[in-house]
């Protein structure tokens, strides 16, 4: 009780005197300028979310579009495959011929040399063996009669008989 007394004892804002018998228009109190509303906070929902969603992605293409750009695509592709083609080699050819394969410092035949020849000899730069033929030749001497064969009396010649040419 003392604290509901002494908040009476309290000065308050001054309100006017009662007037006695006279009543005056009432003043209207200046309106207090207003606080800017608050923001109003987002709270979006999962419709909004949705949209949002939605809004990002980048626009659908028609189908006639999506299709150009593939024909596109597939032009490219096979223009740069031919380029790289025609660029990796000249076309080849095959020729047929004889030519002997001459025996290399270890005694085995270099039919790669051979080949070069025979291509060379049909007007290409060089080529690779696709087939090969052997043959014996032997001296004059293994023909005379009575004389015993010597290991070098025969010798036994490769051939290339046909290369892939460029």
């Amino acid at each position: 009780m003392l604290l509901f007394a002494a908040g009476a004892a309290w000065p308050q804002t001054a309100s006017p005197p009662p007037a006695l018998g006279i009543q005056q228009p009432a003043q209207q109190a200046a309106p207090a300028p207003s606080a800017p509303a608050p923001e109003r906070q987002e709270n979006p929902g999962l419709i909004d979310e949705i949209g949002k969603f939605f809004d990002k992605l980048p626009p659908l293409k028609s189908p006639q579009q999506t299709i150009d750009d593939l024909n596109a695509r597939a032009k490219d592709a096979v223009k740069d495959a031919s380029e790289g083609l025609s660029r990796l080699a000249k076309p080849a050819s095959m020729v047929s011929g004889r030519m002997i394969c001459p025996v290399s410092a270890d005694g085995s035949p270099d039919c790669k040399l051979g080949a070069d020849k025979l291509c060379q000899s049909k007007g290409y730069k060089e080529g690779k063996s696709l087939n090969t033929d052997s043959a014996q030749a032997c001296s004059a001497k293994v023909l005379i009669p009575g004389r015993t064969r010597k290991p070098d009396d025969c010798r036994t010649d490769n051939y290339v008989t046909s290369a892939l040419c460029q």
